[in-house]
C-alpha cells in the first residue's frame, strides 16, 4: 500500500476531515522529512512504511483538541510534529515551532517555507529562555517528563489556556509529580490507526488561584 492510500485510510478511520489538498501537503512535507533526515537526522525511524502512521496519523491526533483556539505552540517540535501537520490541516491557527536544535529549526523553516505554511513561526532555541509567546495551547510529543513540561513552559501559556502532552502509555507516576500550580483536565486513550502501540493525551490546566 502506497503512502498515499495508508494516509486515506488511517483518516477515514479516524473520523477526520481532511481534503485531498491538505492530504498532499501532508505526503509532501513526509517527503521533505526523508530527504533532510540523511544529513540532518531528524528521526530514529528508518522504516518508510511506518512514517505515515508515526509521523502523520499520531500528529493528526491532536486535531479534535484544537478546537476554539487561536495560538498553539509546539515545544521540542524536532522533525515538525505534531506542530507542521497540525499546521496544514488548520490554516487558521497560529503555530510556533519551538526546538534548541539548530539543524532541527533549519529543517522546520525549509519546511514552512516549501510548504507554504504563512500560519506558521520557527523559533530555536531552549523554552526556559523564550518569552515572546503566549498560547492558548502548548503541546508536546514525546518531549519531557510532565512536570518539566509545564514547568518550563508555564510562563508561555495564556492564564485559561491547556497543556496538551502526547504520551505513549499511561504516565501515572508523571501526573503524580505534576507541581502544585497545575492540575489534570482529561486523559484521554487515542488510537491511532497501524500503530501498534499505546497512545495517550494528558489535558492540563493552571489551577484557579
Amino acid at each position: 500500500m502506497n503512502h498515499a492510500q495508508q494516509l486515506q485510510n488511517g483518516i477515514a478511520e479516524m473520523g477526520l476531515d481532511i481534503p485531498a489538498g491538505q492530504q498532499a501537503k501532508l505526503l509532501e512535507y513526509i517527503g521533505l522529512l526523508k530527504k533532510w533526515n540523511k544529513t540532518y537526522n531528524l528521526t530514529a525511524l528508518r522504516d518508510e512504511t511506518k512514517m505515515v502512521s508515526h509521523h502523520l496519523l499520531d500528529s493528526l491526533s491532536l486535531l479534535p483538541y484544537l478546537n476554539g483556539a487561536a495560538t498553539v505552540l509546539d515545544v521540542g517540535s524536532g522533525g515538525g510534529q505534531p506542530g507542521i501537520p497540525a499546521a496544514v490541516c488548520r490554516p487558521g491557527l497560529q503555530i510556533t515551532l519551538l526546538d534548541a536544535n539548530t539543524k532541527k529549526t533549519a529543517f522546520l523553516q525549509q519546511a514552512v517555507i516549501e510548504l507554504g505554511l504563512d500560519n506558521v513561526r520557527v523559533v530555536s532555541g531552549r523554552v526556559e529562555a523564550v518569552q515572546d509567546v503566549q498560547a492558548d495551547l502548548i503541546t508536546s510529543r514525546a518531549f519531557s517528563e510532565l512536570a518539566d513540561f509545564v514547568g518550563w513552559t508555564a510562563h508561555l501559556l495564556k492564564p485559561d489556556g491547556r497543556w496538551l502532552a502526547m504520551k505513549g502509555v499511561y504516565p501515572e507516576d508523571e501526573i503524580r509529580r505534576l507541581p502544585e500550580f497545575a492540575e489534570v483536565v482529561q486523559t484521554d486513550e487515542i488510537r491511532v490507526p497501524q500503530l501498534d502501540a499505546e497512545r495517550h493525551m494528558v489535558v492540563m490546566r493552571k489551577k484557579a488561584v
